[in-house]
């Protein structure tokens, strides 16, 4: 019982943050990404470089090819189709088209390009990133190599930045020499932010604590900070004098609390920490 409500209440928040990471991934692309032409990759690279060869919007372009996608995912993979990968993919294909209606643009928000290229590679990157640590994905491209990976052997990875590289090949000659140089550069920075921010958001801190007193310190991260810890009985090299040795992980603000703790109670207490951004068990990332 306990565990479903657990699981309840998980994916609540789940759908909360996709709902947010889409909204943020709408703005980058709507705002930044169309209006300037950045065309590094993905269906909204694509459509950014077939509106201007088309009577069509990116925004419309942008839906119909997410659509399609959409189609021949539930036709390739049916009831093994992620719901969560459907929900993403409705939020960011009808988003830059419903902001096509109601906020029209005639042109790029600043006369600083490379100002708006940061926002339009750390908006969609971010929501991504988000995206996939919670095991999601935009959609998009990202069906294409679901369907790479089931009937092919093809290297997923290599045949889509090849395919990025292509579109950006495109938009240098749709557009101009500049508008293909950013968005290289857009390329190239994406992947970069996408796992600097998933490893920003896992990102945790082991503890090794030695102590002489250990029970004030187990009561205040189990009851506290709501954690556990694993203590177990150490000598000391230099004095052979019995220590106890408390291991525990905490997000970062438990951290500081838990180092603040210490000092004031325990001063002598030695004090080491590690950051870590794999941790997967109750309370973090990956448990069932």
């Amino acid at each position: 019982m306990i565990h479903k409500i657990y699981m309840h209440k998980q994916d609540i928040y789940e759908y909360i943050m996709f709902t947010i990471a889409s909204a943020v991934m709408v703005i980058g692309i709507y705002f930044f990404k169309f209006p300037n032409h950045f065309s590094f990759g993905g269906v909204s690279g694509i459509s950014i470089v077939l509106a201007q060869l088309l009577p069509r919007t990116p925004g419309n372009i942008n839906l119909i090819i997410n659509m399609i996608l959409l189609v021949i995912g539930f036709l390739v993979f049916g009831k093994k189709f992620g719901v969560k990968t459907t929900y993403i993919t409705l939020l960011v294909s009808f988003g830059p088209r419903i902001l096509e209606m109601v906020c029209p643009m005639d042109g790029p928000l600043t006369e600083e390009p490379v100002l708006e290229l940061l926002f339009a590679v750390a908006l969609p990157a971010f929501s991504s990133a988000i995206f996939f640590n919670l095991g999601a994905s935009s959609g998009g491209t990202d069906i294409v190599a679901m369907i790479l990976k089931k009937y092919t052997k093809v290297d997923i990875g290599t045949a889509l930045f090849m395919s990025d590289v292509f579109i950006v090949a495109c938009a240098c000659l749709v557009f101009n020499v500049q508008t293909g140089l950013f968005s290289l550069v857009g390329l190239l920075a994406k992947s970069l932010v996408v796992d600097e921010t998933i490893e920003n958001i896992n990102l945790a801190k082991y503890f090794t604590i030695i102590c002489n007193d250990p029970e004030p310190i187990v009561n205040y991260i189990m009851k506290d900070l709501g954690k556990g810890a694993t203590v177990y009985k150490a000598e000391g090299a230099y004095g052979h004098k019995e220590k106890t040795v408390i291991l525990t992980i905490l997000k970062r603000q438990q951290a500081v609390e838990l180092k603040n703790y210490i000092r004031r109670n325990q001063p002598s207490a030695f004090i080491a920490i590690t950051n870590s951004s794999e941790i997967i068990g109750k309370g973090f990332r990956g448990y069932n």
